[in-house]
């Protein structure tokens, strides 16, 4: 059984650093896709970033330039390295696996998985920045 254990989370001052972690057990696919997403009360969850299993990474407006996606394939880990950190990033952070690409492709468009797109996700971990 597949199983995301997110860790790292807590509380910083405005332009602190957090570094997450997602420890991933019972995936034995060569190819995914994996996501940081958050959540603020009463939203959805929006992408941060992802990263496939070819080592590409995309990452959203919000937070590009501040955050840096990665993995240690030998520990089963994703982290992202979230940096100059603002209340405004106060939320619920999530990590999320699936198989296949993190692009999805029709009609001669693509876009990065959204939300909907994963269907394994972890518990969660609350990052909260005050000023």
């Amino acid at each position: 059984q597949l199983h995301l254990v997110e860790s790292g989370g807590g509380s910083v001052q405005s332009g602190g650093s957090l570094r997450l972690s997602c420890v991933v057990s019972g995936y034995t696919y060569s190819n995914y896709c994996m996501g940081w997403f958050r959540q603020f009360p009463g939203k959805g969850r929006e992408r941060v970033a992802d990263i496939g299993s070819d080592g590409s990474t995309s990452y959203a407006d919000s937070m590009a330039g501040r955050v840096t996606i990665s993995r240690d394939n030998a520990k089963s880990t994703l982290y992202l390295q979230m940096n100059s950190l603002k209340p405004e990033d106060t939320a619920m952070y999530y990590c999320a696996l699936d198989g296949g690409s993190c692009w999805i492709r029709f009609g001669g468009h693509e876009r990065r998985r959204g939300s909907h797109e994963y269907n394994w996700w972890g518990q969660g971990t609350q990052v909260t920045v005050s000023s």
